[in-house]
């Protein structure tokens, strides 16, 4: 999850029902930088326009947080209407789009996810003209494993066929996947654990190594309009994710045996860039290379 926020990284939590898909995905924006002036001017013209303007409010400081509901209707979701309007992946412009139960989205409403996934924009075509809308999102999903949600539970035992879990994943194209930096699994808690005192990083100890993240980001790109690694341009990848000759093995050896799309070969190494920036390395290691292809998780399954 700091990955994810430190780089801008799309992510996918895979786990049984309770296993805190949802509040992990809720803590996300609790460890998030604020709006830059630059990014409420914009996102503040989204919300006026839309008229969701909080009342009192003339500029939006947070980052916005959407999560519609898998029964929302395409332009609910992307934007549309007689007179076009923004949707959901519009409004969380700068922000966080939350798709929980990912699969339950009808594939085609998913579908149209890509555009703005691949582009930070969504188009709306009418009979005379196109209207284009800014929507540069963080998508953090959530799914269960299979139908009845105990594939990979220790605990319950799974009731679903191979034939069933193959048909609940393909709800999910590949393509889809494809945009999604990161994919893990969200195991179930042993009872010890949740009892105990420390479980794991505080929201301001995450915060503070994003914020360190993206401070050598800034001062890597130097170009306010990238300065993320989720969003660097092939030029960018070449010139600042370059591998000694045992992270080019490993992932080659991972293309060979995943059979992964150039698109998820470009991921896999931003991710890795991300992984690199946290631990204040200058460059890419080979464990951090292993670390980003062990986040692509569905690429094994698909």
């Amino acid at each position: 999850v700091t990955i994810a926020a430190a780089g801008g990284h799309n992510i996918l939590l895979i786990g049984p029902p309770g296993t805190g898909k949802t509040m992990l995905s809720k803590r996300i924006p609790t460890i998030l930088p604020p709006l830059s002036l630059a990014e409420s001017l914009e996102t503040t013209r989204i919300y006026s326009a839309a008229g969701k303007m909080p009342a009192g409010q003339a500029l939006l400081a947070r980052r916005p947080v959407r999560s519609p509901h898998h029964s929302a209707s395409g332009p609910a979701l992307v934007g549309g209407g007689t007179i076009p309007q923004a949707g959901e992946v519009s409004l969380a412009h700068h922000g966080l789009l939350f798709l929980d139960e990912f699969p339950e989205f009808p594939r085609t409403i998913l579908e149209t996810l890509r555009q703005p996934l691949e582009d930070g924009v969504v188009t709306i075509a009418r009979s005379h003209s196109a209207i284009t809308f800014p929507a540069r999102f963080m998508l953090v999903a959530a799914m269960n494993p299979c139908p009845c949600g105990y594939f990979t539970d220790p605990n319950k035992p799974c009731k679903c066929s191979p034939l069933q879990i193959d048909k609940y994943l393909s709800r999910i194209s590949g393509p889809l996947i494809d945009r999604i930096d990161i994919h893990i699994e969200v195991p179930p808690v042993p009872y010890r654990e949740l009892r105990g005192e420390h479980n794991g990083s505080s929201s301001d100890d995450m915060r503070t190594q994003v914020e360190r993240a993206r401070q050598i980001q800034r001062d890597r790109f130097g170009d306010k309009s990238t300065i993320l690694n989720a969003r660097m341009t092939p030029k960018q990848l070449r010139k600042h994710c370059k591998l000694d000759d045992a992270g080019e093995q490993l992932l080659k050896q991972a293309l060979t045996e995943l059979g992964l799309s150039a698109r998820a070969h470009d991921k896999i190494l931003r991710v890795a860039r991300t992984i690199a920036d946290l631990a204040g390395e200058q460059y890419i290691r080979p464990e951090n290379v292993s670390e980003a292809i062990m986040y692509r998780r569905l690429d094994r399954q698909l």
